[in-house]
């Protein structure tokens, strides 16, 4: 690649140095919560690392904005958005998967942000990004896999002659009888249907510590929002007699005292739904089934509406940070 650090900053760039910024600074604040309350040395270790990390990653970030005479995203601050420090709102076990998702999540973006990217210095450093949430990302889910909490998708005995599909019955499933899902859309029902049960658990947590009335009727819908979607995945393999195991109900504990800021609490959910969003489109289009396929598409129109709402929260209560944007030419003309 050549030395192109000198030329400007394209949108996806920008786009992606930004976002980093907001889930860095988020980072910090979960990190500095969750320090303060799991036990497990090894995890408290991790996590000192982790906010080292972060910390470093702002300051990076800090000098790209500045060197490009942008302005500094606000983001989250962890004197501002992490509130009752010591008070546990979630079980050990519970913790830990949390941390884990988060890890996930930055796998992928980072992942994203780096192939998004064309100037040499934001390709290494969102190359180095990604290296070091791999390595972190690996170490806990070893932890999960040694605790034995890893949630594994179902095992499966796949036949073992190659096919190919020779009746367009392979694409139906509206009526009349349904071949069994394959790996792909077992994987995708899956997937998604860990992800519901978790996010379920998150905002029954969130709906007992929130602040604002409005923002514990936002979590409170989420959460049955996810115990709904949740229950349509885990039906979706129960018919194929293949098994369900995906409840962390009894996880929260009966603490009242807010771990965060309503804000990052309303940014923190407004960003698994977005990621839930995606993922639904992404196991729709690889879904041959087609009730399959139309599930997931029928459940994105439901997650879209809420997301929705969750803006207009943020709108309202000033705590939408809106990302650069180029000047609108409309608004400067002489009319």
């Amino acid at each position: 690649m050549s030395n192109n650090q000198n030329s400007e900053l394209t949108a996806a760039e920008i786009a992606q140095l930004w976002s980093a910024y907001l889930n860095s600074s988020m980072c910090n604040c979960i990190f500095t919560y969750f320090l303060n309350t799991v036990e497990d040395m090894e995890l408290q270790s991790m996590l000192r690392d982790s906010i080292q990390l972060t910390e470093t990653h702002l300051q990076k970030l800090t000098g790209f904005f500045e060197n490009e005479g942008l302005s500094v995203p606000y983001g989250f601050k962890a004197e501002e958005d992490v509130k009752a420090k010591d008070s546990k709102l979630f079980s050990e076990n519970f913790s830990l998967h949390f941390l884990y998702n988060i890890a996930m999540f930055a796998v992928s973006f980072y992942a994203l942000a780096k192939t998004l990217s064309v100037r040499s210095d934001i390709v290494n450093y969102f190359n180095n990004c990604l290296m070091e949430v791999n390595e972190y990302e690996t170490k806990l889910k070893n932890m999960l896999l040694q605790k034995g909490l890893y949630m594994k998708s179902p095992h499966v005995i796949p036949v073992k002659e190659t096919s190919f599909v020779e009746s367009k019955k392979f694409m139906g499933g509206l009526f009349g009888d349904k071949r069994p899902p394959n790996v792909i859309e077992i994987s995708n029902i899956y997937m998604n249907l860990k992800k519901n049960a978790m996010g379920k658990t998150i905002m029954v947590g969130f709906s007992q510590v929130a602040q604002s009335k409005e923002v514990g009727q936002f979590m409170v819908r989420g959460r049955d929002i996810a115990a709904k979607h949740t229950k349509v995945f885990a039906g979706m393999l129960e018919e194929s007699y293949l098994p369900v195991s995906m409840s962390w109900d009894m996880e929260v504990t009966d603490s009242t005292d807010p771990p965060f800021s309503d804000k990052l609490m309303m940014f923190m959910t407004t960003s698994l739904i977005a990621l839930s969003a995606g993922i639904y489109a992404t196991s729709a289009a690889s879904s041959a089934r087609k009730d399959i396929a139309i599930n997931f598409i029928r459940l994105s129109a439901e997650i879209a509406n809420f997301a929705e709402d969750g803006a207009n929260i943020l709108i309202k209560n000033g705590w939408f940070e809106e990302p650069p944007h180029p000047a609108d030419h409309d608004d400067l003309a002489n009319i």
